[in-house]
């Protein structure tokens, strides 16, 4: 199979006019695209329509609360500390409320507005990745077709999808990555630079691993004899964190990630590893009809690249004593490795076996189109495909609930929720603070995830998720003990509300509930 895909012609005519980068007779040439705009808007509609969205699930538990709260510094007045920790690092929460202020718009149609912009530069991305890529047509369209096909997917065993049917930092980050990624790759580090300090303002750890790729493009530069045998340093640990193994409750929530560590992957986890690297590496080679040097470059990049990710998560997960250091994630490099072999590898397929059947790419993009849809059905089941922000009420009796509760209650309210919420099926994994806008006590799920890349809050973390576990069988007399000790107002109980207490809301199993003898947090004096 091979040796049949081996460049046997000279490549084709390209299809984009290549000028010189500086002069007339400069060795370098940079390509000159010309991004077909309105198709790439109708291709970001039509992605949109495939993988659906769906608001405040996952990770928008942690980013979309710090929004709200930039824009509304009422809401949540508790246990903000759980969503603001990621917001001190990154410019996601500013920049969605500032556009919420700018537009005159309600944060729901703010993060809405920005996942579909964020679609649409990430297919932007990858257009002119493709063309950096591949010299004709038919290759960059099946590239961006399939990716747009596959957003979804996930990436190995890694925690991450190609792109969330939801918004997060990742959102913005991926573009940021890919962007520079191509100006690395065209040799433009001044401003590859500029846009990787960006995508480090908005996500500091998927920065961390675009430097490194850009370093690594800069040394196949700099020694051209070497690009076989890159070598690869280590590098400093940083001294803040400790050796020895993680204790107590911040143990307890760093092995519930078991995808931080490589003794826990399972062989097919392990084949989305090797495989794209082995798929790079005859990439590497630069022999394929249609591609160009810049194609076989990044390739052979991504290989040390892939290779000290492993190298260092196999390190961490050897000895209890690098607990501290499974939070950098070192295998998290395989979110941009997979999407640049997904798209080249699609390109080859255009490339080769569309060059005489128009009928290839379409029927491979609905295919894998139809498989990617059946899976997010099968993700939410509950909930509506697309949750529009419009929507007051929902399908999905806990959705509804929430939006209940986002209408009904104080903004100032403090809610005491089972701390095992998020894994309940009719849940769909959508956050309780993200959906509602109102405060609540740490979950034992998310916020969990939190605490692995924060130790510091373990311990408070441990007592909150303890003090609600099993809250849906609580009486009122537990509702007042547990007022006692933190100071909630309200609570959902999912199930048949207690004897005893007020509960405005119950419907299709939920109810919401005023907790007997609350007193909330003390008023500020004046």
């Amino acid at each position: 199979m091979a040796e049949v895909l081996e460049r046997d012609a000279e490549p084709d005519p390209p299809s984009h006019a290549w000028v010189p980068a500086l002069e007339s007779n400069s060795i370098e040439k940079t390509p000159e695209f010309h991004l077909p705009l309105f198709r790439l808007g109708l291709l970001t509609l039509a992605a949109v329509a495939l993988h659906g969205y769906h608001l405040g699930v996952e990770d928008g538990e942690i980013y979309i609360p710090a929004a709200r709260k930039l824009l509304h510094p009422a809401l949540y007045p508790y246990a903000t500390e759980f969503f603001t920790s990621h917001q001190r690092l990154s410019l996601f929460a500013p920049i969605l409320a500032g556009t919420a202020r700018l537009l005159h718009l309600s944060m729901d149609w703010t993060v809405f507005l920005w996942y579909v912009a964020t679609i649409f530069l990430t297919l932007v991305a990858c257009w002119m990745l493709a063309a950096v890529s591949f010299d004709s047509s038919r290759a960059r369209w099946c590239s961006v077709l399939v990716i747009a096909a596959v957003f979804t997917m996930p990436a190995t065993n890694t925690g991450l999808l190609l792109m969330d049917p939801y918004l997060t930092a990742r959102s913005f980050s991926t573009p940021l990555t890919l962007f520079a990624l191509i100006l690395f790759v065209l040799r433009r580090y001044i401003a590859a630079g500029i846009l990787t300090l960006l995508t480090a303002a908005i996500h500091p750890q998927m920065a961390a691993y675009l430097i490194f790729l850009g370093m690594v493009l800069w040394m196949a530069d700099r020694f051209p004899r070497m690009q076989r045998s890159i070598p690869v340093r280590g590098a400093a640990l940083p001294a803040s964190f400790a050796l020895g193994p993680a204790q107590g409750p911040y143990r307890e929530a760093l092995y519930a990630r078991d995808f931080y560590f490589l003794t826990t992957w399972t062989w097919y986890d392990w084949l989305g590893l090797l495989a794209p690297l082995a798929f790079l590496a005859w990439f590497a080679r630069g022999r394929l009809r249609g591609t160009t040097p810049e194609f076989a470059r990044l390739s052979f990049a991504l290989l040390p690249f892939g290779v000290v990710s492993i190298l260092a998560g196999a390190v961490v997960a050897s000895t209890h004593k690098l607990d501290m250091y499974a939070r950098l994630q070192p295998l998290r490099c395989f979110h941009l490795i997979t999407f640049v072999f997904v798209l080249f590898l699609a390109g080859v397929l255009g490339e080769y076996l569309a060059e005489d059947r128009f009928w290839v790419t379409p029927t491979l993009c609905i295919t894998l189109a139809a498989g990617m849809f059946w899976v997010d059905r099968a993700t939410y089941p509950f909930s509506p495909h697309m949750e529009w922000p419009s929507s007051a009420t929902s399908p999905n009796a806990w959705i509804n609930t929430l939006l209940w509760i986002r209408q009904n209650t104080p903004q100032n309210a403090i809610f005491a929720v089972d701390s095992r919420y998020f894994k309940e099926p009719e849940v769909d994994v959508h956050g309780f603070r993200a959906v509602s806008g109102r405060a609540a006590l740490a979950d034992y799920y998310k916020d969990g995830g939190v605490v692995a890349i924060f130790p510091r809050l373990a311990k408070e973390w441990k007592q909150m998720s303890n003090a609600t576990y099993g809250l849906n069988h609580f009486n009122a007399q537990d509702f007042t003990r547990l007022a006692h000790e933190y100071p909630v107002t309200w609570t959902v109980i999912h199930g048949p509300a207690p004897a005893g207490m007020e509960c405005p809301y119950q419907q299709r199993g939920y109810a919401a509930c005023k907790i007997p003898g609350a007193q909330g947090l003390p008023k500020p004096h004046s």
